[in-house]
C-alpha cells in the first residue's frame, strides 16, 4: 500500500488486524512502485492510483474506502513560481502516474494552457524556478514552502468537474475471497474512525508543517461515495478519451514515415 501520510489511517486498521495479520503481507511503496505491483501480479490487491485503471484488461475495486477529496487536498499541488499563463514547462512527478494525467487534462481542458511536459527525477523540486512549474504529490508538498504559487489539483478538478476527485482505491486484478474482501474493509473502517489514535500512533513520522488533525479531518476523504465514483468514472473517460487521442497521433506519425 501507498507510503504517504494520507495512507496511515488505512495502515492502522491493517495493523490493527487480526485476520491481516495471519494471512497477508503489507507492503509499503510510492504510488506508483503500488500500481506495478498489481500490473505485474506481484501482489493481490494493492492501493493503487485510479490512473492505472484503463490500462487493466480487468479489475475488481474491492472496497469502500479510497483515497480521496472533496475540496483542497494539499498533498497534490503543481508548484510555481509564476501563474498558470506564464507557465511553459512542467515537471512531472514521477511518484505518481494518476497526478501526472490529471495535471494534463486540467491544462488541455481547465486551464486552457500548452507547456511543455518533462520527466523527473529525485530532487527536481530544486528545477521549479522561473516559468518551470512542477507537480509535486505526498508528504513533500508540506516539506515546499518556497513558491509563490500552489495550485490545488483536487481543487482545481472540482472547479472544473463540480465533482469529487479519486486518487487511489483498492485494487484487484482478479477476484478475492469474500472473507478477505469483508476483513479488509473492517480494518480500513477501524483506522479511519479511529483518526486521533493515528495521528497518536504514527505522530514521529509527520512531515514538517504537516498539522495531522487538519489533513485526516478537512483535506482527505476516505469513503468511495456516489459522489466520488462519479468524479471517478469522469476522469477514467477523460483518460480513456487521451488514450484515444494519443493512439490516433501516434498512428498518424507512423503513417507519415
Amino acid at each position: 500500500m501507498v507510503s504517504y501520510h494520507n495512507s496511515l489511517p488505512f495502515l492502522y486498521g491493517l495493523e490493527h488486524s487480526e485476520y491481516i495479520k495471519e494471512n497477508c503481507e503489507i507492503i509499503l511503496k510510492y504510488p506508483s512502485e503500488c500500481a506495478s505491483l498489481l500490473l505485474e501480479k506481484k501482489c493481490d490487491v494493492a492501493l493503487v492510483p485510479v490512473g492505472i485503471i484503463p490500462s487493466l484488461k480487468i479489475s475488481y475495486i474491492v472496497s469502500k474506502y479510497c483515497i480521496g477529496a472533496e475540496n483542497k487536498v494539499r498533498s497534490v499541488i503543481l508548484a510555481s513560481q509564476v501563474p498558470l499563463e506564464r507557465i511553459t514547462h512542467i515537471y512531472l512527478d514521477y511518484q505518481s502516474a494518476t497526478s501526472v494525467r490529471l495535471v494534463k487534462i486540467l491544462a488541455k481542458k481547465h486551464w486552457k494552457i500548452s507547456p511543455e511536459f518533462l520527466p523527473s527525477k529525485p530532487g527536481y523540486e530544486k528545477e521549479i524556478k522561473g516559468t518551470a512549474a512542477g507537480v509535486i504529490i505526498g508528504d513533500r508538498c508540506f516539506e515546499h514552502n518556497n513558491f509563490e504559487y500552489k495550485y490545488d489539483l483536487a481543487e482545481e478538478w472540482i472547479k472544473f468537474t463540480g465533482s469529487p476527485f479519486v486518487f487511489a482505491v483498492w485494487l484487484a486484478v482478479k477476484p478475492v475471497k469474500p472473507e478477505f474482501k469483508a476483513a479488509l474493509n473492517e480494518a480500513l473502517e477501524y483506522g479511519v474512525e479511529h483518526i486521533s489514535d493515528v495521528i497518536q500512533t504514527y505522530k514521529k513520522k509527520f512531515t514538517k508543517n504537516f498539522d495531522p488533525v487538519e489533513y485526516y479531518n478537512k483535506n482527505i476523504s476516505y469513503k468511495l461515495n456516489e459522489n466520488k465514483s462519479k468524479g471517478m468514472n469522469t476522469f477514467i473517460k477523460y483518460l480513456c478519451l487521451e488514450n484515444r487521442e494519443e493512439s490516433l497521433l501516434k498512428r498518424q506519425l507512423f503513417a507519415q514515415k
